[in-house]
């Protein structure tokens, strides 16, 4: 195995991307970034967790992607030229930055953020997308937001939707293509667990 490696993560919406990476992190024993990195952005932009979300993974359908922070909601350091930048491309450039810098200082998981293509060019980057069948999507989502299954399916339409259109603004690569990414798994196929066993076994090869 090579000194580090890192696992980044795409995934449709309800798939179980995120239990996954969680799962791999706990066993390989290495740390998972994911919601985490919108606090790390916010925190370097000075503003709000909640307004960084707000444009996180997302370039539609919001009144923020146009959005070009105030002087006085910047730390003193960043330049003036930065202030030009919408705030949906300085937290999508942020994020990057320190997705870079953590896949340097060891291994870990990174889920979402374009982070396949943030790395592209780094040795012992294993690209993994997962995918699972609508109807367990819609029962996952279903049972975590506690709605409808009508409701859950138009959620996961809307947020598939944001995912895809964010990821190929920024990388010019096709969401979920097998010719996008090195391994698409499909949970419903798998499981969970063999899902993670399948990618324990590729990062320990």
């Amino acid at each position: 195995m090579a000194e580090h490696r890192i696992i980044t993560i795409g995934r449709q919406f309800g798939s179980g991307g995120h239990e996954i990476g969680n799962l791999l992190a706990t066993r390989l024993d290495i740390p998972l970034y994911d919601n985490n990195l919108v606090r790390m952005a916010a925190e370097k932009l000075d503003i709000r967790e909640e307004t960084a979300r707000a444009v996180d993974e997302t370039t539609l359908n919001s009144f923020l992607v146009g959005y070009v922070i105030a002087p006085m909601e910047y730390k003193d350091t960043i330049r003036s030229d930065e202030y030009t930048q919408p705030l949906n491309q300085q937290v999508y450039e942020l994020q990057s930055e320190i997705i870079r810098k953590l896949s340097q200082r060891g291994s870990c998981v990174i889920v979402g953020r374009c982070a396949d293509h943030v790395l592209k060019d780094q040795p012992g980057c294993i690209d993994v997308f997962i995918c699972a069948d609508i109807e367990d999507r819609i029962r996952r989502i279903a049972a975590r937001y506690d709605l409808s299954e009508k409701k859950a399916a138009d959620k996961i339409k809307r947020v598939d939707r944001e995912r895809k259109y964010y990821y190929e603004s920024h990388t010019g690569s096709e969401w979920g293509s097998p010719l996008t990414h090195q391994i698409l798994l499909n949970v419903s196929r798998l499981g969970m667990e063999k899902t993670a066993d399948v990618l324990e076994l590729i990062y320990r090869g």
